[in-house]
């Protein structure tokens, strides 16, 4: 699979502290690897078609929609990314 990044989502990247930056790459990373796996919670978003969350941390998620061979990573920060994901 491949990956795109919003510009939307490299601007929420640069503004999380160094730690959750840290914890972003693992998260992709293991989205790559395992999509299914339990840490991420991937779930489609209610009330925005073809729109999909995953699970950063406690606080923190990141929004993103499938294509045929890539996933295009929309915006990443903590629950108020759900307004407009």
């Amino acid at each position: 699979m491949m990956v795109y990044f919003t510009d939307d989502f490299t601007e929420g990247y640069e503004k999380l502290p160094p730690p959750i930056r840290k914890r972003v790459d693992e998260k992709l990373n293991l989205l790559l690897l395992d999509p299914r796996h339990p840490s991420l919670r991937i779930k489609k978003m209610k009330g925005f078609e073809g729109i999909w969350e995953g699970r950063i941390s406690r606080s923190y998620r990141f929004t993103f929609q499938m294509e045929e061979d890539a996933y295009i990573l929309r915006k990443v920060g903590t629950h108020e990314i759900f307004r407009k994901p």
